[in-house]
């Protein structure tokens, strides 16, 4: 039996609502990408670039959009593991963890991040809160300048809760992505070769 639902949404388009809601979410991630610090964000790729292992681990949407980051780093021939997945082997010395937390506390994250200190790995991380415990931990900081997904009165964002930490988020690992690549001599085809062929 399914439930039925308390709330009920009607979406009017005639008065633009979505036309003005689009330009909402694009102008507050244009505003936030151009405020991001471009030597920090070439400080991490140069650090991605250099890891033996890439190990990567966030939680909730932000652990998702750097899934899609390892999945991009491993079309670039990068050895990659989503830290939690059954067959991620164990950090250590030379390897890389790239995390991502708004907050910079989150229990989880946090924990890798300490672990992989602890083991002699580097540590890239994205916040959008440059005094907090991971970044105090980080090797590579950059900060995204966006409201937490607690701070509901920010003037930040008027977005819900972190959406706008985690569009930027995705864009700027897109753009380190993009930067890697272009830093080699691989043409499309040859990354495509190491797409999945089992999905």
């Amino acid at each position: 039996m399914n439930p039925t639902p308390s709330t009920t949404h009607t979406v009017h388009t005639s008065g633009g609502g979505i036309d003005r809601n689009l330009s909402l979410v694009r102008d507050e991630i244009s505003d936030t990408t151009a405020a991001v610090d471009g030597q920090e964000m070439a400080d991490l790729a140069d650090l991605l670039g250099q890891g033996r292992r890439v190990f990567v681990a966030g939680a909730g949407r932000s652990g998702l959009v750097l899934r899609m980051a390892a999945m991009r780093l491993m079309h670039l021939g990068m050895t990659v593991h989503v830290a939690g997945a059954t067959t991620t082997p164990a950090i250590g010395p030379g390897d890389l963890l790239l995390v991502a937390s708004g907050s910079g506390t989150t229990q989880g994250v946090l924990r890798s991040a300490e672990t992989a200190q602890r083991v002699g790995a580097r540590i890239a991380a994205f916040t959008a809160t440059p005094e907090s415990p991971l970044a105090k931990l980080a090797d590579s900081l950059v900060i995204i300048p966006a409201a937490q997904k607690t701070d509901h009165g920010s003037g930040l964002s008027r977005q819900y809760s972190g959406s706008l930490f985690e569009q930027v988020l995705f864009l700027l690992t897109e753009a380190i992505f993009q930067s890697l690549w272009d830093s080699t001599d691989e043409p499309a085809e040859k990354l495509w070769v190491r797409h999945a062929n089992l999905e």
